[in-house]
């Protein structure tokens, strides 16, 4: 069985979802990050870099997101979680995953960690650059959700990850909300297609993300 190490609302609700759709069997372990659980010597065992999430796998634990559902995908015998190697489809579904995990994802934490990056004189500033970099992200992300639907549409593993980011994004209150989904009609229709879709609903039931969780989360 695997083992998902998790925290609630944290990036392992992407793998969460892909667990859901893969049928393979697992369980959830919690992460007690309040309790400075990351920094545990046994959860450092699993993640070096202290971080969630982590899958336990009969190939050893894995961490890194990306990573992580690139193993789901390819360790199911059918193509349902994205292109196998060979598929022309495959290098497409990479070069996004990767623009994701290594872009997006980073980029979109430092709007909600500012302090690991700046001195609190330099936030506002920060925060506007990188607020401007996200928008340029999801623009490029709505042409390709709009001109390669397939690669996108649930269970697809981009379909969970870039809904998560969305998420967050659309999270920040008052007057610290930049995203607005109208602007973005692709995007919008892929976080309905994610509520809409089984495998999501069950995972977001379990975190109890409320009725809307990708496209009108609950703040």
């Amino acid at each position: 069985m695997l083992t998902l190490h998790s925290s609630p609302d944290s990036a392992a609700l992407i793998v969460h979802v892909a667990l859901e759709d893969s049928g393979l069997p697992y369980r959830i372990v919690q992460v007690d990050r309040a309790n400075a659980g990351l920094d545990r010597p046994e959860y450092r065992e699993l993640n070096p870099a202290g971080l969630i999430p982590v899958l336990e796998t009969p190939d050893g634990p894995l961490f890194e997101t990306g990573a992580i559902l690139l193993w789901l995908a390819d360790n199911l015998p059918e193509a349902a979680l994205a292109p196998k190697p060979g598929d022309p489809a495959r290098g497409h579904m990479l070069k996004w995953l990767f623009f994701i995990a290594n872009t997006a994802h980073p980029d979109l934490l430092q709007i909600f960690y500012p302090e690991r990056f700046v001195p609190p004189e330099g936030e506002p500033a920060h925060r506007a650059l990188l607020v401007a970099r996200m928008h340029r992200h999801f623009g490029l992300l709505e042409k390709a959700v709009a001109s390669e639907p397939a690669l996108f549409a649930p269970p697809a593993i981009l379909a969970p990850y870039l809904g998560t980011l969305l998420r967050w994004s659309l999270s920040f209150p008052g007057d610290q909300a930049w995203l607005r989904l109208a602007d973005y009609p692709a995007l919008h229709a892929l976080t309905l297609a994610l509520e809409a879709h089984p495998a999501a609903q069950r995972a977001c039931a379990a975190e109890d993300l409320g009725p809307h969780p990708f496209s009108a989360p609950l703040l």
